[in-house]
């Protein structure tokens, strides 16, 4: 029996991070926020004042990348778009971790990059790292993980979605590596209410997706369904 889920709404980062988005598709994804209450919208650094002055007089939080999507910038490079993305008006950033040191094993170079990142921002805005667990082992995911605690931010994310999706089992391997220190985000390919079910129940706490008000659709033909 499917478990009820209470105010997925705002679990979910409404995400448009691919290249091709236009400006229209951009103001189309904040007014769905805005209907639906997302937690936030993800968008790239070029879109964030416009988001920003979309979702004004909002509990619409802005949310925008630093270093996305291949991980592989100079950490000054990181570090100037993480806190140019707050100027413009953002509350959280997602950065993808160095994704070469972590499958090589520098995990100190990581953990001091993410460091850095963490202290140049305000304290009140949250830093989630995306480690691209589909390219690492599970003890290479534990150990981003541990690396991400140290480090002071906020979340571990699971991937980009550029280069596949979240699991459960990436979920579950962060979750339980957090050990309730920071929380876990699941995104890439999230698609149906059924992976979110799935997801938050491995330990996730938000969720990105570009498909999210088809999710909230079919949640609420769920609802529908039962009455």
């Amino acid at each position: 029996m499917n478990q009820p889920l209470t105010n997925l709404n705002r679990t979910i980062d409404h995400a448009a991070l691919h290249s091709e988005f236009s400006e229209k598709e951009i103001v189309q994804l904040c007014r769905e926020a805005r209907e639906h209450s997302f937690y936030s919208v993800a968008v790239n650094p070029i879109w964030t004042k416009r988001a920003k002055s979309e979702l004004k007089d909002s509990e619409v939080k802005i949310l925008t990348v630093s270093g996305f999507p291949l991980g592989a910038s100079r950490t000054d490079v990181k570090v100037i778009e993480a806190v140019k993305g707050v100027s413009d008006g953002a509350d959280e950033i997602d950065m993808v971790a160095n994704i070469g040191w972590l499958a090589s094993g520098q995990f100190d170079q990581a953990e001091e990059e993410i460091r850095i990142i963490r202290e140049n921002l305000p304290y009140n805005v949250l830093l989630k790292v995306i480690i691209e667990a589909g390219k690492l082992s599970e003890k290479q995911q534990r150990e981003a993980t541990r690396c991400v605690v140290k480090a002071g931010a906020q979340f571990v994310k699971t991937c980009t979605g550029f280069f596949g999706g979240a699991t459960v089992d990436q979920v579950s391997i962060l979750a339980d590596s957090a050990a309730g220190e920071i929380e876990v985000k699941a995104s890439g390919g999230i698609r149906t209410l059924e992976q979110c079910r799935q997801l938050l129940a491995a330990g996730a706490s938000r969720l990105g997706s570009s498909s999210s008000v088809a999710i909230m659709s079919e949640l609420h033909t769920e609802h529908s369904d039962k009455r």
